[in-house]
């Protein structure tokens, strides 16, 4: 069973279990960066949860799941079309303010992470920001019926600083909100992809 089976076999138990989390300082930090109203693409939204928020907020959302069972699940929580879509069917042009990619991109496996990686920067408009979460560690490999890609601040600096239109804004740590995970540490990145026109 990969990732995705996994989350369509138990999307019921995940969406209970994920929809109410509090993500609330982490989406703070990131609107921040962004322009009023802007678009926003959700990486993997999951539950819906975030998109919700930032709809609520006036933003522009955009929400896609690899895992049918949770669009369907995610579109009646955020009253819009979710769309279906795995990493790799990613075909947008700088379309988006702000992608907010909330444990998601840590399911890619190390082969496929930069190629995926760059699907996702093409997707920012220039000045446009990025924000992901992964576990913190070195474990790569299936975990509780999925595939986890951990990584540590210097693996994460390595990949990004490939990308020379990215500057890396932040990058932090925090515990996990859900009680039952208490000891499990997250690594935040926040990049943004540099604006050529405005260093002129």
């Amino acid at each position: 069973m990969d990732s995705i089976d996994y989350y369509n076999k138990y999307a019921n138990l995940y969406f209970e279990s994920t929809v109410e989390l509090d993500m609330e300082d982490i989406l703070d930090k990131f609107i921040s960066y962004l322009p009023e109203g802007g678009e926003i693409l959700d990486l993997g939204c999951g539950s819906g949860r975030d998109s919700l928020n930032l709809i609520q907020r006036g933003f522009d959302v955009t929400a896609i799941d690899g895992s049918k069972e949770l669009c369907e699940l995610a579109s009646i929580h955020i009253g819009q079309d979710v769309l279906h879509m795995q990493f790799t069917e990613l075909d947008f042009d700088e379309v988006f303010d702000g992608i907010w990619a909330c444990a998601s991109l840590l399911h890619i496996t190390p082969d496929e992470f930069e190629e995926i990686f760059g699907k996702v920067i093409k997707c920012l408009k220039p000045g446009g920001v990025l924000y992901m979460s992964f576990k913190h560690g070195d474990f790569s490999g299936f975990r509780n019926g999925r595939y986890f890609n951990d990584f540590r601040t210097k693996e994460m600096k390595d990949i990004i600083n490939k990308f020379t239109e990215l500057e890396i804004m932040e990058i932090w740590k925090t515990p996990d909100v859900r009680n039952e995970h208490g000891e499990e540490v997250w690594l935040n990145v926040l990049v943004k992809k540099i604006d050529d026109e405005k260093q002129v």
